[in-house]
């Protein structure tokens, strides 16, 4: 025999750790667990997950909903800060907050991390993020998978992607089809720029400062670092718009605002007849003039990111979510009771705009 055929190598010298990875699951089982719902059959560990629909039979047409999304260049900023803590939470945002506006009830989650090296730890952070999204949001995290790319990923880097399963009666579907001219739209508050923009967050507020420089607190984010405002987890509306929908609050369509904007999300809610007319009027500190300034308050890291970035209106209109992570679209007589309905979850809903006859476009005055 020769040198080489003789010569050992296990699947950790190839730069796969098993054990870690064991490690890796063993500190995450109690955060996974925390998000049981009844309808989940067995736990942690098996080769497929288990969902009871037996609580669903009293629906006159059960429909299950499907979403899956990932938290994009986000995961570039964690790791360079080496925050791992929120992102899970911008994972189960992006995908419950996106089955929602139909009505359904997201039941449960799974998620898939590819990692360059596993540490143990991180992934812990990361899965706890993860289950923290999901306990908000009142699903289900039910299994996922962590896999090892050594030669593939650098040491350090990670990607991520959720899948989720929600489920609506069909009669109580939500969407374009219910929405008329002269219809209001409310919006919801988002914490900061979410999960969206970030390959431009990175360009303008990230690149050629240091990790120092980025901790520091600025006058013009109101006391808060770059880093910490950066970073800051998405917003999950899902949990607290499921138990409106429940409750039967009379949402006619909803709009998650993600990549692309206000201009690029709120025509996903019309029908082709209809465009919805936001209003632009307020004090806003991007240096435009008040008729191109949003009426509600923007946080203050996307007014930063747009000055950096010297954005016209219309370009920030479609690219950030401009302080509004969800628009709700209601009759006008039920927008008192709607934004009661909200203040009971927390949320204090303001109004964007209206609904006029059109060609399915988000338009601005």
């Amino acid at each position: 025999m020769t040198e080489q055929q003789t010569k050992h190598i296990t699947y950790a010298d190839a730069g796969v750790d098993v054990d870690e990875g064991a490690r890796a699951v063993d500190a995450i089982k109690d955060a996974v667990k925390a998000t049981n719902r009844p309808e989940v059959i067995g736990g942690l560990g098996g080769f497929g997950s288990c969902f009871s629909m037996k609580d669903f039979k009293g629906m006159e047409d059960p429909v299950l909903v499907s979403g899956t999304d990932g938290v994009g260049t986000k995961l570039a900023i964690a790791q360079l800060l080496d925050r791992h803590d929120t992102v899970g939470q911008d994972l189960v945002a992006m995908c419950v907050d996106d089955v929602v506006p139909i009505g359904a009830e997201p039941l449960f989650f799974l998620d898939y991390v590819a990692i360059g090296k596993l540490k143990a730890e991180h992934v812990a952070q990361i899965v706890k993020g993860i289950a923290e999204g999901c306990k908000l949001s009142g699903c289900a995290l039910v299994g996922g998978e962590m896999a090892e790319h050594p030669g593939v990923m650098k040491p350090d880097d990670y990607d991520l992607a959720g899948f989720v399963v929600g489920v609506v009666d069909r009669p109580k579907m939500i969407g374009p089809d219910k929405v008329h001219a002269g219809d209001v739209i409310l919006g919801l508050p988002s914490s900061g720029i979410h999960s969206n923009g970030y390959s431009l967050v990175r360009k303008v507020a990230i690149e050629g400062k240091t990790v120092e420089e980025l901790e520091q607190p600025l006058e013009e984010l109101g006391g808060e670092s770059i880093a910490d405002a950066v970073m800051r987890p998405t917003t999950i509306y899902a949990g607290a718009l499921t138990r409106l929908l429940k409750k039967g609050v009379p949402f006619h369509a909803m709009a998650h605002i993600t990549g692309g904007g206000i201009t690029e999300n709120l025509n996903r809610a019309l029908p082709d007849d209809v465009d919805a007319v936001v209003d632009r009027g307020g004090a806003f500190g991007c240096g435009w003039d008040e008729a191109s300034s949003p009426a509600w308050s923007v946080p203050p890291i996307i007014d930063y990111c747009i000055k950096a970035a010297g954005l016209t209106p219309d370009e920030a209109y479609k690219t950030f979510n401009m302080g509004v992570g969800m628009s709700i679209i209601v009759a006008p007589e039920d927008v008192d009771s709607v934004k009661a309905a909200l203040a009971s979850e927390g949320f204090d809903a303001f109004l964007m705009g209206e609904c006029v006859p059109g060609t399915g476009k988000v338009t601005y005055r």
